[in-house]
């Protein structure tokens, strides 16, 4: 008798998997990880003092509905708490966000390169990924973006800062795209980094969000915050977009430890912006002696710094590895690096000075 393999969905054929950043070798010399934009401080006063007590009920579900969770972000945002939904991430929420919007025949429109899960939970919808190259600035081409929607177009993703690259679109820019996308085409506005922003002509997602039904936005705790490992991340749209998540979530996807964590990271906000600061600081210092050396990086509005190397990509991430520090390679395109702990900082910059110097 023949055996045959269980039938899997044709849509997953040639769909990669997800590369995390690689971790620092264990036992080897690569001891700082700068590939996964990771947080590198701990967790912020309280945070973890509400995590351990949290973990006393594991044995039991964790609130569905994120009750409390919620009503802090409504509070925080001042948004309706109907308008709120949660998830594994903020990338379980975009997945969430393709569920509800795109199946096959549709279409998703991003721009390229930007974060790499984008066509991955495209295709898995069975949705045609729509990729537009991102300007020689390394800048969404909204105008660009704008023409490829077409009557297939079912969500339109906005990477602001643009991941990898930590570039950002101003608000003229975003408003006059925003106005060319049919209202009954969903622009997510992917904000994971939003709190290392600096310049002040970015708009706040959530202040376009409210008269904007069509409008959805994401945030984390997962960067800013220092929460990577739990997994909690939230969108901010209107009640029928909103009701959409919640029937898309993975139920009981948040723990109670993630949300109890949310919460008192909320309410740590003083001591999250003095990290933030300090964050944003080290990365004017990295990018400042980036140029100096010779490289040409654009300003970058997150917690990461990238350097366009094409074929030298591979070269340059392993000179990085051989000098002690792990960074987030896009084979044929280029390095992101995050910013870290100042002596991993600086060992990366002595590995891309070096290296700077054999071009």
């Amino acid at each position: 008798m023949s055996e045959k393999n269980p039938k899997l969905r044709g849509a997953l054929d040639g769909i990669p998997t997800y590369k995390p950043g690689r971790p620092a070798a264990a036992g080897g010399r690569a001891a700082y990880k700068l590939s996964s934009n990771e947080n590198p401080y701990p967790p912020l006063p309280g945070v973890l003092e509400s995590a351990v007590g949290a973990a006393g009920t594991f044995n039991r579900y964790p609130d569905m509905a994120c009750s409390a969770l919620v009503a802090e972000l409504a509070e925080r945002f001042g948004v309706p708490a109907e308008h709120l939904a949660t998830g594994t991430g903020s990338v379980g929420v975009a997945q969430q966000l393709i569920q509800a919007t795109a199946g096959p025949g549709d279409e998703v429109v991003y721009a390229w390169r930007s974060f790499e899960a984008y066509p991955i939970i495209t295709r898995i919808s069975g949705a045609r990924p729509v990729e537009v190259p991102l300007t020689s600035g390394e800048v969404h081409d909204l105008d660009a973006m704008a023409d490829a929607v077409t009557e297939r177009t079912r969500l339109v993703f906005v990477c602001n800062p643009n991941n990898p690259t930590s570039t950002v679109v101003r608000r003229a820019e975003l408003e006059r795209f925003l106005d060319r996308v049919p209202s009954d085409v969903l622009v997510v506005l992917d904000e994971a980094y939003r709190e290392f922003i600096r310049d002040e002509q970015v708009p706040d997602g959530i202040e376009l969000y409210r008269d904007r039904p069509n409008v959805c936005v994401l945030r984390t705790f997962s960067k800013a915050y220092g929460l990577a490992g739990l997994r909690v991340g939230f969108a901010v749209a209107h009640e029928p977009v909103a009701a959409a998540l919640r029937k898309t979530a993975v139920p009981f996807g948040v723990s109670r430890i993630a949300q109890d964590a949310a919460v008192a990271s909320l309410r740590s906000e003083d001591a999250l912006l003095e990290r933030v600061e300090s964050l944003v600081a080290e990365r004017t210092r990295v990018r400042d002696a980036l140029i100096a050396q010779g490289w040409t990086v654009p300003e970058s509005q997150a917690n990461f710094v990238w350097l366009r190397l094409g074929e030298r990509t591979l070269d340059f991430a392993a000179a990085c590895e051989e000098a002690g520090v792990m960074v987030r390679p896009f084979a044929g395109e280029g390095v992101r690096v995050t910013i870290g702990e100042d002596a991993g900082n600086d060992l990366f910059l002595g590995a891309a000075e070096a290296f700077r110097k054999e071009l």
